[in-house]
């Protein structure tokens, strides 16, 4: 075609001529017409040249653009580009980020693979390849009209005026760096899995002011003012940023993090309307960290409407900065800039390049992958910026490792109370690679705080005097603290009074109290000055040793979680000499440099009694600790590990460290069944402490939970959530971590938990009513059997209650009284019953399980909760009401639920003075939110609340455990949110234990149909018969692990029985406290649910043998 006759084509109009020039690019494609194509555009050029004339009147110009900025630049002197005016137009906007690329050194672009956003005319792709050499340039735009124009550049720039090839140093021609591709933002390389070394971008960053026009389906057809505003603005994206105007970008880094490499940088051009600090923040708080290559300021194109920034600025405290020209120094707002702008005038803004590398690449980019994977819409609240590198190092591989649990598990797994297998893995590894003492998981016990820890020991052993040292005291109860019954170990005092003596941390003052106080229990730190050499310890290990009392040693102030661990004394004395079975360490880990108040501490020790023993008492008064905290600081030891080389120690140095045997072999001391410890040495024999007579015979005879092979064992014996964690869920954990200074209002939970039990059971509260929050439901119990105590009361529990409150209760010496039920009223506490038994007990503790009861998954209604309480108001009980186990009712919508405001003032007023009632309640299964424990009591006696606040040793939740609470009940109370999910999953319980009721009565079991929650009760029909069982998961010291024993069933033996013959953990008779009935808890992943009901199977077939 003669230049003549496709001018006249083009001339017609925009759309003709990208058709002409389309139907060139097709001849500039084939080699046999692209040296003759090459050649008719210099001819073109050379006939119509660059004038805004050609323009205007054929629409398009061929232009030269100069890249020769410096002196001595050894490349092409200049690039020839072709625009049309669908597509965006170099101008300063485009060339000022090109100065900025060329802040760079040479080697930022040579050899890597690079995608250029927004390429427009394609004119900085091909300035990149044709200075810098990369190996590959992408050049990508969302407008179909500009890749192809961007081709007929490149085509341009890769022959000279007759059609040659024109070659770089290298022998590659532009054609052989460059490729352009239609793509929305970073689409093509993410579908190609491109990874990428450099992403740029000069993208638009103003909302179009006719949002409805951005939604036009784009295609190369569209209309030359829609392909064009693609060029100009932006639409909504979904971010935060979008209130700026920055939202493409925002979506622009978020997808580059998906396929730029670890190494990899991302270069934006930045307009500063909004502000420096915002266009900042935009990168850092994802990860980055940002410099600025250049900045300078351009005139807003006159064309551009701003009129979307100014509906900003009217719903927004937020204020955009324009000037007045290029010489104003004094910003002025988006409105102003608008009427200036629209009187005549010429505004400005700031441009910034900025240069941003990803601080712990591959982490980040874990994270972003969890957030795409169906939890976008919390990125919002992500922040990953840093002043403190330190900080950095500690958050962001933790918020990766829980985002990588978070999307590769739809369940958290059943933990012992001993603490998590793997965290307590990590302990002993961090002990043996750092401190060099060769310990295992099972020396390690996990403990919610450490005040809790020492609470728990002191308690175990229940001695009639300690010496605490005084910096751990503060959390003790009072009563310990204040009796003045301060006696040697001679006199005959009953182990119910526990005296607790505050003394100095130094050490030769401490030895002196022991020698002459003679305490049974010693817990105790080491001050500053004597950390350093372990002759404090050694000394305090004497003393206790000589009279026989247990020594609990602090390390928890001079523990250092580091790659260059400070110099500990005791760590190193006990690298080469084993510990006493005498004393055990105890260490808090609160050294984090992210969350101050979280905590979780641990107990090791070498006496498997001790280990057993403390373990035990976790789950008895605590239930067990947060399981989000222990992955805290589980990862931080595996931060410290993962880079250190497995036995980088010779063989030999590790013999020397552990005196040439193995550790178990190093006892000096042997166990009694009690506990007591008495020397095997040839000196005086002296015995030490043991466990007190409640807790021998609570550790001894309640049914806890079974220690063995945990992959093997299927769990219908514990109150958790194990079937899929709502994605809600999920992200409220996430988003508790991910935020930053979190405001108090956003993590005070009490306003959410007064509504949550107005709704649900009607509580009255007014100004005296205190609620008291702890991560371990248990433990708010237990803290109430001790108010019981306190006073002289008598728990009363309905027979078939939760097994482990009534263990808590004989653990800590209560007086208890069993209510009988019967099977008639579904084992239901009747105000008959109740007004026999509370006749003849004195200071009465009601305990009901309600709405819900557990364990056999009946409902109290309303009027049935009102004679019970009736019956306890006259009496003058003290009522606690666990509402723990409800909220999940099968008829949701119709059971009616309670409103205890209808009748209990009424009651209060009327009743005994002392008749008041508690509310005890648990979240997790109410928000289904699995690790997330949350508990709460509301008090509302005065008495009662100071007696309570007495007992001061509770394992309160984290701030982001609150947060995510928060965020969970205000989901729970939005229809198509949390409450649907709730209702879904309530049916799938429905469900569950109908086909479980079906197994059992298939098996011969005769089941108590449930209403509601995870569990209910089931009676066995072959009790009296005998079955063989094998010792794999009974402990026993004969080494006859494989012999077979005979067992005849009852509710002592048919737990174990069926845990050994089929994996499967149920609750006896002896846990639910009615005779022959067993519970079983349906909330299993779906799997295991399928194997337990396999198992059910099984055992009657092994019966039936």
């Amino acid at each position: 075609m003669a230049v003549e006759e496709f001018l006249k084509q083009c001339q017609q109009s925009g759309d003709a001529a990208y058709a002409a020039f389309r139907s060139l690019l097709e001849r500039l494609e084939d080699p046999k017409t692209r040296v003759d194509s090459r050649v008719f555009l210099s001819d073109l050029y050379s006939k119509v040249g660059s004038s805004d004339d050609c323009f205007n009147k054929y629409h398009f110009r061929i232009q030269d653009i100069q890249l020769d900025q410096c002196e001595g630049y050894p490349g092409r002197k200049k690039l020839t580009m072709m625009v049309i005016p669908s597509i965006f137009v170099p101008e300063d906007w485009s060339f000022t980020f090109y100065e900025g690329l060329n802040r760079h050194p040479d080697s930022i672009f040579k050899d890597k693979i690079v995608a250029e956003l927004g390429c427009g005319n394609g004119w900085i792709s091909i300035a990149i390849a044709e200075k810098w050499l990369p190996e590959k340039v992408y050049g990508l735009d969302i407008n179909p009209r500009a890749v192809k124009v961007s081709w007929i550049n490149l085509y341009m720039n890769s022959f000279d005026e007759k059609g040659q090839p024109i070659y770089d140093v290298e022998k590659k021609t532009l054609l052989d760096r460059v490729e352009f591709h239609e793509s929305d933002l970073l689409s093509y390389c993410r579908e190609r899995d491109i990874q990428l070394e450099r992403i740029v971008g000069c993208i638009p960053q103003i909302l179009n002011p006719n949002p409805e026009a951005m939604s036009k389906l784009i295609t190369e057809n569209a209309s030359e003012e829609f392909l064009h505003a693609l060029s100009n603005y932006c639409a909504l994206q979904g971010f935060v940023e979008d209130q700026f105007g920055l939202g493409l970008i925002a979506r622009a880094v978020e997808e580059g993090i998906a396929v730029i490499k670890p190494t990899g940088i991302m270069i934006f051009n930045m307009g500063g309307r909004p502000g420096q600090g915002v266009c900042k923040r935009l990168f850092e708080r994802r990860g980055f960290r940002v410099s600025r290559l250049w900045q300078t300021k351009v005139l807003q194109a006159g064309d551009t409407d701003i009129s979307a920034l100014v509906e900003i600025e009217k719903n927004s405290p937020h204020r955009f900065e324009f000037f007045m020209g290029l010489s104003g120094d004094e910003p002025i707002c988006a409105r102003t800039a608008w009427a200036y702008g629209k009187a005549g005038g010429r505004i400005s803004h700031g441009l910034s390049v900025y240069s941003c590398q990803l601080r712990q690449p591959n982490q980040v980019k874990v994270i972003f992958e969890f957030l795409k994977s169906g939890f976008q819409e919390i990125s919002s609240s992500l922040d990953l910026s840093f002043e403190d590198d330190l900080v950095a190092d500690e958050k962001i591989p933790f918020l990766a490792y829980l985002a990588s649990i978070l999307k590769e598990n739809s369940y958290f797994p059943y933990e012992l109370p001993a603490g998590c297998k793997r965290f307590r893995n990590l302990i002993a590894g961090f002990m043996k690679t750092y401190h060099h003492i060769p310990l295992t998981s099972d020396n390690v016990v996990i403990f919610p705080s450490r005040t809790v820890a020492i609470e728990n020991a002191l308690r175990l052993f229940s001695p009639r005097l300690a010496i605490v040292d005084e910096h751990l005291t503060r959390n003790l109860p009072r009563k310990w603290l204040t009796s003045l019954a301060v006696e040697t170990a001679e006199t005959g005092l009953s182990e119910d009074v526990l005296t607790v003596i505050d003394a100095p941390r130094q050490s030769d003052l401490m030895v002196e109290l022991i020698k002459k106080l003679k305490p049974q229990v010693v817990v105790t730190g080491i001050a500053h000055f004597e950390s350093v050499t372990s002759s404090a310890f050694v000394q305090l290990l004497d003393a206790t040793r000589e009279i026989g009392s247990r020594l609990f040693l602090d390390i928890s102030d001079h523990f250092d979680l580091s790659s260059l661990p400070v110099t500990n004394g005791v760590l190193k004395y006990l690298s080469g000499t084993p510990l006493p079975s005498h004393a055990a360490i105890l260490c808090g880990l609160v050294k984090n440099r992210v969350y101050s108040d979280l905590e979780v501490a641990f107990v090791i020790s070498e006496d498997e009694a001790i280990l057993k023993a403390l373990s035990k008492t976790v789950e008895v008064l605590e239930g067990n600790t947060s399981l989000i905290s222990q992955y805290y600081y589980g990862h931080l030891f595996h931060e410290l590990l993962a880079f250190q080389l497995t036995d980088r120690h010779s063989h030999l140095q590790l013999m020397s460290c552990t005196s040439h045997c193995p550790r178990k072999e190093r006892r000096r001391w042997t166990r009694i069944d009690s506990g007591k410890i008495s020397r095997s040495e040839k000196s005086k024999s002296v015995e030490v402490i043991g466990f007190s007579t409640s807790a021998i015979s609570v550790l001894n005879n309640a049914e806890l939970s079974i220690s063995g092979d945990e992959d093997s064992l299927i769990h219908m014996d514990v109150d958790q959530w194990f079937l899929p964690t709502p994605s809600p869920v999920k992200a409220a954990i996430f988003e508790s971590f991910a935020r930053q200074n979190m405001g108090e209002f956003e993590i005070d939970v009490t306003h959410s938990i007064q509504q949550f039990v107005r709704s649900n059971y009607g509580f009255p509260i007014d100004s005296n009513t205190v609620f008291i929050y702890s991560d371990c439901l248990q433990a708010l119990f237990s803290k109430l059997v001790l108010c019981c105590v306190h006073e002289g009361g008598t728990m009363c529990f309905p027979a078939g209650s939760n097994g482990n409150h009534v263990s808590a209760a004989k653990f800590l010496k209560a007086n208890i009284v069993s209510i009988p039920t019967n099977s008639e009223e579904g084992f239901k506490l009747t105000e008959k019953t109740l007004n026999k038994t509370l006749e003849t007990v004195k200071n009465p503790w009601v305990y009901i399980s309600g709405p819900t009861i557990n364990p056999t998954g009946l409902i109290y209604s309303n009027k049935e909760m009102e004679n019970i309480l009736t019956a306890c108001a006259k009496f003058g009980a003290r009522v606690v009401i666990d509402t723990s186990f409800s909220g999940l009712e099968f008829d949701f919508d119709g059971w009616g639920g309670w409103n205890l405001e209808g009748f209990l003032p009424k009651l209060s007023s009327s009743g005994n003075p002392a008749f008041c009632v508690s509310l005890l309640g648990g979240l997790s299964l109410k928000l289904l939110s699995g690790a997330v424990e949350f508990g709460f009591v509301a008090l509302n006696q005065p008495l009662l609340i100071d007696t309570f606040h007495s007992y001061p040793g509770l394992s309160k939740p984290h701030s982001t455990e609150k947060y995510a609470i928060k965020k969970l009940l205000a989901l729970r109370e939005q229809k198509g949110g949390m409450l649907d999910i709730v209702k879904e999953q309530i049916r799938n319980l429905e469900v569950r234990t109908k086909r479980l009721k079906e197994a059992l009565e298939k098996c011969g079991w005769h089941v108590l149909q449930p209403s509601a929650g995870v569990s209910m009760m089931a009676k066995p029909p072959f009790l009296d018969k005998t079955v063989k069982l094998s010792h794999s998961l009974k402990d026993t010291n004969s080494g006859e692990k494989d012999a077979a024993y005979e067992v005849k069933l009852n509710d002592a033996t048919i737990r174990e029985a069926i845990a050994k013959t089929t994996g499967l953990c149920i609750n006896s008779g002896s846990w639910t406290g009615i005779p022959g009935y067993c519970r079983f808890t349906v909330a299993l992943e779906e799997s295991e649910f399928e194997l337990a009901l396999a198992c059910l199977d099984k055992f009657k077939s092994i019966i039936g043998n």
